[in-house]
């Protein structure tokens, strides 16, 4: 059976990192600038989409030593949500590969996102079931060809039997070097444009 991988960020929500930062800062009390520095530029969001803090606990808490403030789970869904559009249209593609194969997420977040995932967009949730995979639960994040070769043990697929949809070239690339069919998501006004993806889901499917 095909199977279809889906990035998140500018894949099926539209992301603004600009919006999300505001809202920390104003959740922890706390300057955009000092959080951006203590915690982004130090490494720690990196770390924690490879899987370094494996628990939304240990993900608060090393928030807490970096940061210097008190960040709550909840504050956080805030914070992301403020930053996070839904494209009707992705969404539907994403629904639409589900009649013709197995679909799955596969995206570098921490797992703060996977277990908030009901939450920030039950819709998407509600459609993959348990099939959302995440960097922070296997350990890699994309470009690294380890993660594709993860996510196709996963499922029992060969790679091509496989259609990767990420807004970002690199990530489309490498899945490509790896043999899985890619796209790269274009965007209309900074939302993904599901009827492009639609489209490269029919010419998937009819190989």
């Amino acid at each position: 059976m095909d199977l279809y991988l889906f990035d998140f960020d500018q894949t099926l929500y539209a992301y603004d990192f600009h919006k999300r930062l505001p809202a920390l800062a104003e959740l922890t009390n706390c300057t955009q600038y000092h959080l951006a520095k203590s915690w982004w530029v130090a490494g720690h969001e990196e770390r924690a989409d490879r899987g370094e803090y494996a628990t939304v606990d240990a993900y608060l808490e090393a928030w807490g030593e970096a940061t210097g403030t008190v960040l709550t789970l909840k504050a956080w869904q805030q914070s992301r949500a403020a930053a996070m559009t839904r494209s009707d249209s992705a969404v539907d593609a994403l629904r639409y590969a589900t009649t013709l194969g197995t679909a799955s997420l596969l995206s570098n977040n921490n797992i703060l996102f996977r277990t908030s995932l009901p939450v920030l967009a039950p819709d998407v949730a509600d459609i993959l079931g348990d099939h959302d995979l995440v960097s922070a639960d296997l350990g890699v994040t994309k470009p690294n060809p380890h993660i594709f070769e993860l996510a196709l043990e996963r499922f029992g697929t060969a790679p091509t039997d496989a259609l990767f949809l990420d807004d970002n070239a690199r990530n489309v690339s490498a899945a490509q070097n790896f043999g899985i069919h890619a796209f790269q998501v274009p965007s209309v006004d900074h939302v993904p444009n599901g009827a492009a993806m639609r489209a490269a889901i029919d010419v998937f499917a009819a190989r």
